[in-house]
């Protein structure tokens, strides 16, 4: 099946039961030091493929190793102490089991993953959204309600799993309007993770930090599109899409004002099912976020020929 996902063709269904093998990740989107790991365990089961290991990765912890949580869940893959014991892998083969090491904890969140989809395999629906749903609230959990349970925060992280997933998957082929759009989108991926620096442009003296319109500004330069500065004066930089007009590349802004576009605080790039990326704040790091919230302003598409293809508002 071929899933057209904004400006790219992915192959693969990202949230099926055929999810594994073929699909692998956009270059950048994982930071190197786990790209090998994520596309060698994310092929381990049918149910799970690289690019949503590495959406289950990013959302639990940021693709930080050190990552600790007020419910005390630990590493890179944020496993609780119990479940560790349990499902921890010796991934290396070093003879030992370290939550840290994400080089085991890699390892052990896929296998985990395959073993959650082995515990639901026959409960109807999407195995994978029913794996995603196991590893939130339980096999049980699933297998009591049939699929998915209708629980808020089990719903959201599905889909939020589902939908980052295919920002990390690697472009199978580029549909027009704009090759420039996809290559801004990758190169504010290959800065996924970077801390965010209030009036940060990226130069070397800043240790290559953003802020949101520095981000923009600096992925959108690597394409030979150049853009002011600073957020509300992006936003004059094209045409203005609507919601539903969106495709990845847009730049999409957000203000304290909504009738008032000099009021606009912040840009993000989108990049498809509903999320951008973006540098949000002093304190964050570059991530993908969701763009529809009560702030949300408005959109500008900055390429020409994507432009051109928006349709024409009598």
């Amino acid at each position: 099946m071929l899933l057209v996902v904004g400006v790219y063709i992915v192959a693969g269904n990202l949230a099926g039961g055929a999810a594994g093998g073929g699909v692998g990740l956009a270059k950048g989107a994982v930071p190197a030091a786990y790209q090998t790991l994520v596309q060698k365990w994310g092929n381990l089961c049918p149910a799970i493929n690289p690019a949503l290991l590495a959406a289950q990765l990013y959302q639990e912890s940021g693709f930080n190793p050190g990552a600790r949580s007020p419910a005390k869940a630990q590493g890179i893959a944020q496993f609780i102490p119990g479940t560790w014991a349990t499902h921890g892998v010796d991934g290396d083969g070093d003879g030992d089991r370290d939550v840290w090491d994400p080089d085991d904890a890699i390892p052990s969140a896929a296998s985990y993953d395959c073993e959650l989809a082995k515990y639901v395999r026959d409960v109807p629906g999407d195995v994978s959204a029913n794996m995603l749903a196991a590893y939130n609230a339980g096999a049980y959990a699933v297998i009591r309600y049939g699929g998915v349970p209708p629980y808020r925060e089990t719903r959201n992280y599905v889909k939020t799993i589902t939908t980052l997933a295919k920002s990390f998957a690697a472009p199978v082929a580029r549909v027009d309007p704009s090759r420039q759009a996809a290559g801004a989108i990758a190169y504010a991926q290959s800065k996924l993770g970077t801390p965010y620096l209030w009036g940060g442009t990226g130069t070397a003296a800043q240790s290559g930090r953003f802020d949101c319109s520095g981000l923009t500004q600096a992925s959108y330069d690597k394409v030979g599109i150049k853009l002011p500065r600073v957020a509300n004066d992006q936003y004059n930089a094209g045409p203005h899409p609507a919601r539903n007009e969106l495709l990845p590349g847009d730049l999409v802004f957000f203000s304290h004002d909504p009738t008032d576009s000099r009021a606009i605080h912040h840009v993000g790039i989108y990049v498809g099912g509903g999320y951008m990326i973006d540098a949000p704040r002093t304190g964050a790091v570059i991530r993908f976020d969701p763009i529809d919230g009560g702030d949300y302003f408005g959109a500008t598409r900055v390429t020409e020929d994507g432009a051109k293809a928006l349709p024409t508002h009598v």
